[in-house]
């Protein structure tokens, strides 16, 4: 018995593995040919590992194109835009979710309405209004329209409301607010779900195209995936400089999930979080109550 599951868990360890390997093979052969010469990248058959280490891509890539100006953009406006969803939406979410007040099923429904619309509709609009804000070509005018997600909103919401609300009434026993009890508290006891939006959200802005294309105008704003445009040419494509600066602009999404990756792991304790967190309050309460006496 004991034999059959060590199997059934060795081959399940293989599935998952060759499965990750072919999900991550494009990234793999990409940093491989960021490496290969022109002669490697048009050979026949191709070849998937370089014959000798060919670093002038990477030394085109940073001389012919202000690369690390493009990341700093695109870092800026994609760490601005995430947190400013995080705010935004945790903060209506939570008054989706433990506040009453007249119109709430209404305004609910409209931000839901709101996730049906495609965003390439929402362009000329957009840039009119930023237009109209002198905004053009700034970072604010990019940033500005990324502060907000209604999907992120539904999510937290829906996140929110699998907690008790018995927590935010042992909360206010104890003398806390709706502030407090949402900075020291929900905050703690969501960070596992807001890692994985912080994830995605960053990795979506960063690679965000066609808004900064039409927001800058100039090099300076441009962010890495514009950028990264300018190393073809209308008469030909060369692979393999496009292949270095991808590989560079992979870096960051790669060390955000890095960074985070342990919040979500804990996500699978997050229920043993919760109950922590009002023994904690709980314990407070009654030593409110021996001080009192």
């Amino acid at each position: 018995m004991k034999t059959a599951m060590q199997m059934r868990d060795f081959l399940f360890s293989t599935m998952c593995i060759i499965i990750g390997l072919i999900v991550i093979s494009p990234v793999i052969y990409c940093v491989s040919a960021s490496f290969m010469s022109s002669g490697d990248l048009s050979s026949y058959p191709p070849k998937f590992i370089p014959s000798q280490l060919f670093l002038k891509n990477y030394e085109i890539v940073f001389t012919s194109t202000p690369l690390l100006r493009f990341i700093w953009n695109s870092f800026l406006i994609a760490i601005i835009g995430t947190v400013g969803r995080l705010i935004t939406s945790s903060l209506a979410a939570y008054a989706f979710s433990f506040l009453e007040f007249k119109g709430k099923n209404i305004w609910f429904l409209v931000i839901l309405g709101t996730m049906m619309i495609p965003g390439d509709m929402l362009f000329i609009t957009n840039y009119i209004t930023v237009a109209n804000m002198k905004l053009i070509n700034t970072y604010s005018g990019v940033i500005i329209v990324m502060m907000a997600s209604a999907t992120y909103m539904f999510i937290l919401r829906q996140h929110f409301l699998s907690i008790s609300k018995e927590y935010r009434d042992a909360a206010f026993i104890d003398g806390c607010g709706d502030f407090r009890f949402f900075t020291s508290m929900l905050v703690p006891m969501s960070k596992s779900i807001l890692s994985s939006i912080f994830i995605a959200s960053f990795i979506g802005l960063w690679n965000a195209y066609l808004w900064p294309l039409i927001v800058t105008n100039s090099e300076n704003m441009r962010t890495v995936q514009v950028g990264i445009t300018m190393l073809q040419s209308s008469e030909s494509i060369i692979y393999g400089p496009i292949m270095a600066g991808v590989t560079v602009i992979l870096i960051p999404s790669v060390l955000v999930f890095i960074i985070f990756q342990k919040q979500l792991v804990q996500g699978i304790t997050l229920g043993g979080l919760k109950d922590s967190l009002i023994k904690y309050w709980r314990q407070l309460h009654e030593q409110d109550k021996i001080d009192c006496t």
